[in-house]
């Protein structure tokens, strides 16, 4: 069974965060795929908007400079990656959205016997999924917002407001917060997009947005990063283009919740048995709903946190001591002494004359 920290088991963390400093320094000169490019349509925003400063991959790079790492940036889109990837001891990726942190590119790491940092397979799959997720969210006894899925025809409206999300994607991409009746359909085809897909809508909670960081330590145990809440000044809902930033306006506020008890220990209670449930590895970040009464609703598992300096998950781990650099050691030794996935598969063979398939993407 994991064993959780928080911020009052101060002598632990710190002993096991002194073990893996440690266990940086003998690790001088380890290759590491830095996994990154436009794949998602996610990823596609921040690659064209998001300022290079603010980025998660250009911090990752910082830390692994620090580390004495021997490291890349590989892009998926490119012909040569599968090729250059294997060349690497592990593979560290800042992909976000399908075929990023779905289960799709953790798979072909399975298969190239390529150790990575983070979940596996099975639990990705089910984070990325928003609706999967609830399901299982509901499995573990999770309380979370009513929802119902939206496959094109009628549109059935309540009378409360609603959030309607893709059920694949993040950064708020294509979600929108619906008050009105009339804005709901164009709300669904956007959310759908060109592809037609199913669309979560879930009942619209009024209360405070809390999100916490948990990152996977030497021996096995889990810290639970202290709950922060975050405030978007100039947006009705924290949308993309606040997280974007894209106007360098500065115009969100990341800060410890204020919580009462009662709050604090449902938000406990459920982040462990969500990572337990669902079989998290390495690091996740697991987004709340708090209502004033003290409710707390979970909203979505990411398995793949944005790791820029100011991000989310950052700050909370600056909170119980972790610098940038720990938590990147923390996913490299994760994945490191992690048991190999090691079935009788052939060693794949690559040559120059492979063909390559390209797909249509809109910007």
């Amino acid at each position: 069974m994991t064993v959780f920290l928080d911020s009052s088991s101060k002598q632990a963390a710190h002993l096991a965060v002194e073990e893996l400093r440690k266990w940086g320094q003998s690790r001088q000169g380890l290759g590491v795929a830095l996994i990154y490019g436009p794949v998602s349509a996610e990823d596609r925003l921040y690659h064209s908007k998001c300022p290079v400063e603010q980025r998660s991959v250009t911090a990752l790079g910082e830390a692994l400079e620090e580390i004495g790492a021997r490291w890349n940036v590989l892009d998926p889109t490119q012909p040569d990656f599968i090729r250059e990837l294997v060349s690497y001891d592990v593979a560290l990726s800042n992909l976000h959205g399908p075929y990023g942190e779905d289960g799709r590119l953790q798979g072909l790491l399975d298969y190239l016997r390529v150790p990575y940092c983070g979940s596996g397979v099975a639990a990705s799959t089910v984070a990325a999924d928003k609706v999967l997720c609830k399901r299982i969210m509901l499995t573990l006894g999770v309380p979370t917002p009513g929802w119902r899925v939206w496959s094109g025809g009628p549109v059935n409206w309540g009378s409360r407001a609603v959030m309607v999300k893709p059920p694949l994607g993040g950064s708020s991409v294509g979600m929108s917060l619906v008050r009105d009746a009339a804005d709901l359909p164009r709300a669904l085809t956007e959310a759908a997009g060109e592809g037609g897909d199913e669309v979560l809508v879930e009942d619209y909670v009024v209360g405070t947005p809390v999100t916490v960081g948990m990152l996977e330590l030497p021996g096995g145990s889990v810290i639970v990063f202290p709950p922060l809440t975050t405030e978007a000044t100039d947006a009705e809902f924290y949308d993309a283009d606040t997280k974007l930033d894209v106007d360098s306006k500065g115009t969100v506020a990341v800060r410890a919740a204020e919580l009462e008890p009662v709050a604090l220990n449902r938000i406990a209670r459920d982040t462990r048995t969500l990572w337990d449930g669902l079989g998290l590895r390495g690091s996740a970040r697991i987004d709340f709903i708090v209502t004033e009464n003290g409710d707390a609703y979970a909203l979505e598992v990411n398995s793949t946190p944005g790791m820029s300096r100011d991000s989310n998950f950052a700050v909370g781990a600056a909170m119980v001591g972790l610098t940038h650099t720990d938590v990147v050691l923390a996913m490299l030794h994760e994945a490191l002494v992690r048991p190999p996935y090691d079935v009788p598969l052939p060693t794949p063979v690559f040559t120059s004359t492979t063909a390559t398939r390209e797909a249509a993407v809109s910007p």
